[in-house]
């Protein structure tokens, strides 16, 4: 299958990019700064193509001749109209250009996020009430993707239906240490602070109710390879680890590996002990045999952040794993 990808080179992209090459797919990788990771064009079955979201002639055009589009790429913005034009409205213009260039299926990267409120037992079929511009336009995605069914002929007036599947994946929080030299990590920066902190042994401030139910970006990639080679259509899967694991935890292995660190692990001022929100994620297992336990690459994952703020607090170089918009 010849599969058109945005983000190819991001915290989750990277691995999806290995996940889809393994599983004898093609790809045609739409990223800002393919410069970055030069390794990636030289792959076998690899074709590069630069241009940003707004970029949308090129993006637009980039898709024909492919069978199958998975939008990872995320555009950003600092006010309503600035996520609207960022983000959806690139992610709009790369739907309908796949739906007239023939793609059979439309794999849409959206989040948690799009659900705002996280309650114990949400699942794929909770209703999505977003309490940020970010969940906001992630939500607002989802619904013009599941929403595009047929075009008009004049107003009100139904046209044809729609061929393109179109389907969504709702991340958690997914980590990754870069794949290629390069490569990116999540744009979170606990994890560099915690790794920081216990080096200096500073004191770290962090919640055992703050809970996050992790999953690796190798991990995710097997969702997306398994969802865009189906034939599933307007679904939506929700995509995290089984297991929850608290960011003091987190801590303890990083102090752990800190040679002699005196840091102390304590809760924020007014923590209190509160019941941690789990997350239903039945469906991955029951569709696709997927669960997810992420806590051994967690570990690797706290590992290189403490080694590579060892290099930094010491002067080396170290190439920026931040990429954000």
């Amino acid at each position: 299958m010849k599969i058109f990808l945005t983000g190819g080179t991001g915290n989750i992209g990277q691995y999806v990019t290995l996940a889809l090459l393994k599983a004898g797919h093609e790809l045609v990788m739409y990223s800002r700064t393919p410069e970055r990771i030069p390794q990636i064009g030289q792959l076998k079955n690899v074709t590069m193509v630069k241009g940003n979201l707004l970029d949308m002639d090129i993006l637009g055009g980039a898709v024909n001749g492919c069978d199958a589009v998975i939008h990872i790429a995320l555009g950003y913005g600092l006010t309503p109209l600035e996520m609207l034009m960022h983000d959806t409205r690139p992610t709009m213009c790369l739907l309908e250009k796949a739906e007239q260039a023939g793609v059979k299926n439309f794999v849409y990267t959206s989040s948690t996020a799009a659900i705002g409120n996280l309650k114990d037992g949400t699942d794929e079929q909770s209703l999505c009430e977003p309490d940020t511009l970010y969940g906001a336009t992630k939500a607002a995605s989802e619904k013009f993707l599941l929403g595009f069914r047929q075009y008009y002929n004049a107003q009100a007036v139904r046209g044809r239906k729609v061929s393109m599947r179109r389907n969504i994946i709702r991340p958690g929080y997914t980590f990754s240490n870069p794949a290629f030299e390069g490569g990116a990590s999540q744009s979170d920066k606990r994890f560099r602070d915690i790794a920081r902190s216990a080096l200096k042994g500073e004191d770290i401030f962090v919640s055992e109710n703050q809970c996050d139910q992790f999953i690796s970006a190798a991990q995710i990639a097997e969702v997306y390879t398994k969802l865009v080679e189906s034939d599933f259509n307007m679904e939506i899967f929700l995509a995290l680890g089984e297991t929850l694991i608290s960011w003091a935890e987190i801590a303890r292995w990083a102090v752990a590996l800190a040679p002699g660190s005196k840091s102390r692990i304590l809760p924020p001022e007014g923590d209190k002990p509160q019941k941690p929100v789990h997350i239903n994620v039945d469906k991955i297992k029951r569709v696709f045999g997927l669960s997810f336990d992420a806590t051994e690459a967690l570990k690797e994952h706290v590992k290189w952040n403490v080694e590579r703020e060892q290099k930094i607090l010491s002067g080396e170089p170290v190439h920026d794993v931040y990429h954000v918009w």
